[in-house]
Order: C-alpha cells, then sequence, then structure tokens
C-alpha cells in the first residue's frame, strides 16, 4: 500500500449519534430519523444551504430556534482522541494520506471552532489532500466520488487502503479495486491498521 483514505466520523473523531436524537427530541421533534433521512443527504451534498437544512427541523419544532437546531445538530461531534492524531502523524510519514468524508459545513465548521488551533492544523497537515462531500457536490458511496479521488490524485486502487465505518462506503470502494477496511466502531480502533491491514 503507497495511499490511505480515511473516513472522519466514527474512524478518526468519535460520535454521538443517539445524542443527536435526544437532543432534537428535548426540542418536541418526532421522527428523527425520517426527517433526517430526507434532508442530510441532499446537505452532505451541498445542493441546500445551512438555511435551509435548519429550516427543515425548524418546520417540525417552530418553537425552537435556528441556534437552538444548531447546537443540536453539533452534539454528535464527540472527542477526538490525542493518539489518534499522533498514530496519523507517524503514518503520514510513509504513506500518502487522504481524508475523505460525508461532512457538512456545520459540522466542519464547528469542530475548527471547538478543536485547539495547533491541533486541527497538526490534524489537517497530515493529508496530503481533504475531500468534503458538501465542497464535492458529491458523496459516498456515489462511485463517482471514489474515482474523483484516485484521479485527482493519479492513485493505483490495488495501492491504495480505505478505511470507513459504513459498510456500504468500504463496498462501493471495493467495486473499483481499492482495498478497504471496514471497521467495526467500539469493536476496532484505527490505530491497529499495521495489525490488520498493512502486514
Amino acid at each position: 500500500m503507497t495511499a490511505i483514505i480515511f473516513d472522519f466520523g466514527d474512524v478518526l473523531i468519535n460520535l454521538n449519534r443517539r445524542q443527536t436524537q435526544l437532543a432534537f427530541e428535548k426540542l418536541g421533534l418526532q421522527n428523527y430519523e425520517i426527517i433526517i433521512a430526507s434532508a442530510n443527504d441532499a446537505f452532505e451534498k451541498g445542493t441546500i444551504d445551512e438555511l435551509t437544512f435548519l429550516e427543515t427541523f425548524q418546520k417540525h419544532i417552530p418553537n425552537a430556534s435556528l441556534s437552538d437546531i444548531k447546537a443540536a445538530w453539533n452534539t454528535i461531534l464527540g472527542d477526538f482522541p490525542t493518539y489518534r492524531l499522533d498514530f496519523l502523524k507517524k503514518l503520514s510519514q510513509n504513506y500518502d494520506l487522504y481524508l475523505l468524508s460525508n461532512t457538512d459545513a456545520i459540522h466542519i465548521a464547528y469542530f475548527e471552532s471547538q478543536t485547539p488551533a495547533t491541533f486541527v492544523k497538526e490534524f489537517y497537515q497530515c493529508f496530503k489532500k481533504i475531500y468534503f462531500s458538501f465542497d464535492l457536490k458529491m458523496r459516498k458511496p456515489d462511485l463517482e466520488i471514489y474515482q474523483h479521488v484516485l484521479q485527482d490524485n493519479g492513485l493505483n486502487p490495488k495501492k491504495t487502503l480505505f478505511i470507513d465505518d459504513k459498510k456500504a462506503n468500504t463496498d462501493a470502494a471495493a467495486q473499483l479495486g481499492i482495498s478497504v477496511w471496514n471497521l467495526q466502531v467500539g469493536q476496532e480502533d484505527v490505530v491497529s491498521l499495521f495489525e490488520k491491514k498493512l502486514q
């Protein structure tokens, strides 16, 4: 392997999915899963803006302010263990690293504002290139997003490893000949990469 493509959420930064649902329920939102399914894909693809996304929720909880909704949305972002950053730093000395995340402008802005600036800088510097779905107007598991990363960097799929916690995403990458690790959240940690995938 010469290149490794990392997912962000639940691979590097921990996510609190249940906490987010509870935060919205506290605001009075019912059917969270149904509502999020209709808006999240579009927001992650950058086809709707922040206001439109937040108003999708506000239609169902009119007594909640946009700032309340935004705060609830950001509760999904958990801690980013320092040992994972240290791991990336060491790994970047021997491999070309890339970040490929289905995410949105709200979450990235929150991560960058709530995380120490030096940590964010060191994290981003580990990667040859960073790809966020809302910038690309594409999202995993659509094949085009993997093809874009491969072509943009002249990567050989057979020498590239993709790590993601969602099986649909790793299955899609595997269709293009990319080696994959479907990381099992809570059972595996990305820092065990050498034992598992790069022997």
